[in-house]
């Protein structure tokens, strides 16, 4: 009833940019956080960055100053672009909705829903 699904991976050169974008579908009343993870191969899940839903946002550390993150609330989705892209920062990239709420048989529903991820990857 709901899907989340992550677009825009690609393959660039270091120095390059990108654009991620994330959509649910599905009657979505609303979601609250949305978050954008990583994980290079070998190596865990991280936060890369989030957005309330008032449109507070935060960053880890490596990737401030180079990545941003915007939400489209009419349209369900979340956009990270990527800048200056370095070699470190290939990993598939997830989106995650922690606080999802949808309409179901007249009824709200709230789940924490993740896209399949997209794979960025930076090499000369």
């Amino acid at each position: 009833q709901v899907q989340v699904v992550e677009s825009g991976g690609d393959s660039v050169q270091p120095g390059g940019s990108l654009r991620l974008s994330c959509e649910a579908s599905g009657i979505i009343f609303s979601i609250n956080d949305m978050r954008w993870y990583r994980q290079a191969p070998g190596k865990q899940r991280e936060l890369v960055a989030s957005i309330t839903n008032g449109g507070s946002t935060n960053y880890a550390d490596a990737v401030k100053g180079r990545f941003t993150i915007s939400r489209d609330n009419a349209e369900k989705m979340s956009t990270l672009q990527l800048s200056s892209l370095k070699p470190e920062d290939t990993a598939v990239y997830y989106c995650n909705f922690p606080g999802l709420t949808y309409l179901s048989g007249g009824r709200h529903y709230t789940g924490n829903y993740w896209g399949p991820g997209t794979q960025v990857t930076v090499s000369p």
